[in-house]
């Protein structure tokens, strides 16, 4: 959501002058953090933006930033139609039906969208709700997450973080942007290798969930346009609040566990690798010989 140009000018300004991170507000720093995980991704990156011109600067920037708006308008573009295959219950068309490339109807024009994207809190089997959302009458910012965030659409105000981001329908959207689209199935067709395997992403992180989330809540939308500044969608508050909360420190415990059941479900094989030998087995115990030989020898 960020804009690159900002971003970079912005950055080389911090490095030159060798900011103290402690020193900048909180917005300022996360956007220096941002800034810094570009140049780990982009080789030499760092060395040729503090040896070229402003204008070779601008231009790099215009560059990763037509790669930006390139991947998420493919991401866009390629979850609008498969949304409508994971709403669509087996052996049950929708009622009405949904057009794959036509979303003027989805939204909360639609029952099966609607109560996806129903504020967390309100009633969606309320009428009186339905109509005011149709309506615009009630309107909803980014920071009312929708209902979809919440495993089986079950929001318990009295404890907020039970089935927080474990709805089914984010697995398969995050398969669907991040491993492969067949991927989405129980059994992978892809010839090709995905999104994950090929920037060796290897783990969930609380970035890629809001971005997931925020290409899937606007999927389901009645808007036609992906923008960061439409105040219909407000996807951009949406966004920045999710990777907010995730990002608090003091929800460090919850979210860990959290990431830690979205790599059970996404990265089985990472997971297999991090997990403890088991006991007794054998070995197990040749890994305890290997430490009594080490201590002797020690």
């Amino acid at each position: 959501m960020c804009n690159v140009q900002a971003l970079v000018t912005n950055g080389i300004l911090k490095m030159a002058e060798d900011a103290d991170e402690e020193s900048l507000t909180t917005e300022c720093r996360r956007e220096f953090r941002v800034f810094q995980k570009l140049l780990g991704m982009i080789p030499h990156l760092e060395e040729r933006l503090m040896e070229c011109s402003n204008e070779e600067s601008m231009t790099i920037a215009d560059l990763v930033q037509k790669g930006v708006s390139s991947a998420r308008s493919d991401d866009t573009k390629s979850m609008k139609g498969a949304v409508l295959e994971w709403i669509t219950p087996p052996d049950v068309p929708l009622n009405p039906p949904l057009s794959r490339n036509v979303k003027t109807n989805r939204g909360f024009h639609h029952s099966a969208t609607g109560a996806l994207l129903c504020p967390a809190g309100a009633d969606w089997d309320d009428p009186e709700t339905r109509t005011k959302l149709a309506s615009g009458e009630m309107s909803v910012s980014g920071d009312q997450w929708p209902m979809f965030v919440y495993a089986n659409l079950a929001y318990d105000p009295d404890d907020p973080w039970n089935g927080l981001f474990r709805n089914q329908i984010l697995i398969w959207a995050f398969k669907h942007i991040f491993t492969s689209p067949s991927s989405v199935e129980k059994e992978a067709k892809a010839t090709r290798s995905g999104n994950a395997r090929i920037h060796g992403m290897t783990r969930v992180t609380t970035a890629s969930i809001a971005y997931m989330a925020t290409q899937l809540r606007f999927a389901l939308s009645s808007s036609s346009v992906f923008c960061r500044s439409d105040t219909s969608t407000d996807s951009e508050r949406f966004y920045d609040t999710v990777l907010e909360f995730l990002d608090h420190p003091e929800e460090k415990e919850d979210v860990d566990e959290l990431l830690n059941w979205w790599n059970c479900q996404v990265f089985p094989s990472y997971v297999t690798r991090e997990r403890a030998v088991t006991k007794q087995s054998a070995l197990a115990k040749l890994q305890e010989r290997r430490a009594a030989k080490r201590a002797r020898t020690a």
